[in-house]
C-alpha cells in the first residue's frame, strides 16, 4: 500500500511500472545524486536507447517527464543538459524520493523541515477548527494503522503519510491541500531513511496521539504546540541518521 496524493487515499502498489517510468527514475536519481551534474550533457535518444534495450518513444517519454520536473532542458542539435539545480522542483514529490535514494545533505534536509515547520503547524491549527466527522474518523484509522504495522513497514509508513494529508485536507485551503503531496513525501522519505539508518529510532505514536487528540477536542492552540513538537522530534531523529 502506499498514499496517492491524487486520489487522498491509500492504493495498492502496482508490481511493474511502466519502462519509462522506470528509466526516468534510474536517471533521476542519477541527476539528483550527482552521477550527472549540472549542465552535463546526456546521451542522445538513440544512444540511450541501445544502451538500455528500449525503443526510442520510451526513452523520449522518461526524458520528458524529467524534464516536466526542471531537471532537463533539450534543444535541437545541442543536445539534453541537466539543469542548474535552482530551476528543479524540489517540491515534486518524485524528486524528494529520488534525493533519499542517496545520502541528502543536512542542508536539504533541515530545509525540508523548516518548509513542514512553516506549513504544518497552521494547518492543524486550521484542521482543529474545520475538520469534518468523517476527516476525524480518516485520520483516527491512520492512526490505528500506524500503530498496528508501525512504521517500519510500507503499510506503516503510507498511513502515516495519510494521517499528514487529511490535516492539510482539513484545512478547506484548496492551497494548502495542493501541498498535501509534497508534505507527505517528506515525511515518508524521512521517516523511511530515518528507520533504514537507525535499528531502534524513538517512537513517534505520543507525538501523534497528542496531535489527534488536539484536533479532536477542536483546540486551536494545542494542535499547533503537538505539530511543532512531533517535527522537531523527527528533524533530530532523521538528522542524527544523517550524521550517524
Amino acid at each position: 500500500m502506499r498514499y496517492d496524493p491524487r486520489r487522498g487515499r491509500l492504493v495498492k502498489v502496482a508490481r511493474r511500472e511502466p519502462a519509462h517510468v522506470t528509466i526516468s527514475k534510474e536517471l533521476g536519481v542519477a541527476i539528483v545524486t550527482g552521477v550527472h551534474a549540472p549542465g552535463a550533457l546526456l546521451m542522445g535518444e538513440i544512444e540511450l536507447a541501445e544502451k538500455l534495450g528500449v525503443s526510442r518513444s520510451v526513452v523520449r517519454e522518461a526524458l520528458r517527464m524529467l524534464s516536466a520536473k526542471g531537471l532537463l532542458h533539450s534543444r535541437p542539435k545541442s543536445g539534453t543538459r541537466v539543469r542548474e539545480r535552482s530551476q528543479w522542483n524540489l517540491l515534486d514529490p518524485d524528486l524528494l524520493a529520488w534525493m533519499f535514494e542517496g545520502e541528502p545533505s543536512l542542508g536539504f534536509v533541515r530545509s525540508l523541515f523548516q518548509l513542514r515547520m512553516i506549513v504544518e503547524p497552521a494547518a492543524a491549527e486550521l484542521a482543529a477548527v474545520g475538520r469534518t466527522s468523517h476527516q476525524l474518523s480518516r485520520m483516527g484509522h491512520a492512526l490505528e494503522t500506524m500503530d498496528a504495522y508501525k512504521l517500519t513497514t510500507e503499510e506503516g509508513q503510507a498511513a502515516d503519510q495519510l494521517f499528514h494529508a487529511i490535516i492539510l485536507e482539513a484545512t478547506g485551503n484548496e492551497l494548502l491541500v495542493s501541498l498535501s503531496g509534497s508534505i507527505a513525501a517528506a515525511v515518508r522519505w524521512t521517516t523511511y531513511f530515518k528507520y533504514r539508518r537507525q535499528r531502534s529510532p524513538r517512537d513517534p505514536m505520543p507525538e501523534h496521539r497528542a496531535l489527534f487528540d488536539a484536533i479532536a477536542a477542536g483546540d486551536p492552540a494545542a494542535a499547533r504546540e503537538a505539530t511543532v513538537a512531533l517535527i522537531e522530534q523527527a528533524e533530530r531523529d532523521t538528522e542524527t541518521a544523517l550524521t550517524a
